[in-house]
């Protein structure tokens, strides 16, 4: 990318400006991710739960509902959720409304579209976990924001993807998980951990040591929150000796002690001469960390970096 261009393609993305619009995506994303996880059966790590970014935003990708096809779509685009059978479709407007207003416009679609569904209705992840439908308190929604945010997902997303090439051993899709409202990448060493501690707000400790039943290094990226700007992070669990003290790259990078994890602001890879190449080296840098201290079997885990159309040589 010119430097132009890669500017362009990754957005300025200050909390401070979204704030709002960010609480209220993240409440509405746990609504549509929670029609996912309440029709799905459980996958190791809780896989079957993300949302995957698109073309046009996130989406629960195919739902399953008895013989029916359903899937449910953030489109910032149109500033729409789109919610769609194999014969049917239904649009909520992604507009400034309470919660409790979408949460029963998006379960009277499901039930107009006769594919009824039942979800846990409070949020998890969070301090506070008002139910959704008791949730009456205004809620901003700006749609420039929204693609804004969309935007940077879409840089993150590719990176991410390229970033998973490289490695032969188990790892996960990237995807973005509504509870703790970010984009993640993980890889495995392959032996298990001991048992999390859990103790995650509004989450159930069985969740989080089904979760981190193996041992992990990932990293992923988080649009922000109070008192910290859009940020990528990697961490590795159980955190090895030595991990929080290795060399890493590019020089913004710090361990954040507070957070157990390495974090590079997203400004220091928007603003680089070259985003690509500076988050690559985050994630490269960050995972060598983890794999070194924790004793990985590297050379059997890792490969080169996948090109388009080139088969690895087996």
């Amino acid at each position: 990318m010119t430097e132009r261009t890669a500017h362009d393609a990754w957005p300025p993305l200050p909390y401070a400006e979204w704030r709002e619009t960010c609480t209220t995506l993240h409440l509405w994303s746990q609504i549509v991710g929670k029609v996912r996880l309440a029709r799905s059966p459980w996958l190791n790590h809780s896989w079957q739960t993300p949302l995957y970014v698109t073309a046009r935003g996130l989406s629960t990708g195919l739902v399953p509902h008895g013989a029916r096809a359903l899937d449910l779509e953030f489109d910032f685009v149109d500033a729409v959720l789109r919610i769609r059978t194999e014969s049917s479709q239904s649009d909520v407007a992604l507009r400034p409304r309470s919660v409790a207003a979408f949460y029963t416009q998006v379960m009277e679609a499901l039930d107009a579209l006769g594919t009824p569904v039942a979800i846990h209705g409070a949020p998890n992840e969070l301090p506070e976990a008002t139910p959704f439908a008791q949730d009456h308190a205004a809620r901003a929604f700006d749609a420039d924001q929204a693609r804004r945010f969309h935007r940077v997902l879409l840089q993150a997303d590719r990176v991410l993807k390229h970033f998973r090439t490289g490695f032969l051993g188990k790892a996960s899709p990237v995807h973005f998980f509504w509870g703790s409202f970010d984009l993640a990448a993980t890889r495995f060493s392959g032996r298990k951990a001991p048992p999390h501690p859990g103790g995650v707000p509004n989450l159930p400790d069985a969740v989080a040591r089904e979760a981190y039943s193996h041992e992990v290094s990932s990293a992923g990226f988080w649009p922000g929150g109070p008192g910290q700007d859009a940020a990528f992070y990697a961490y590795a669990y159980p955190e090895p000796s030595g991990f929080r003290t290795a060399k890493t790259s590019p020089s913004a990078t710090r361990y954040d002690t507070g957070l157990s994890e390495f974090i590079l602001p997203y400004e220091a890879v928007r603003t680089a001469a070259d985003p690509d190449a500076a988050l690559m080296a985050f994630l490269e840098s960050t995972y060598a960390a983890a794999a070194d201290a924790g004793q990985w079997d590297r050379a059997a885990l890792e490969c080169g970096l996948g090109e388009p159309g080139r088969p690895r040589p087996a």
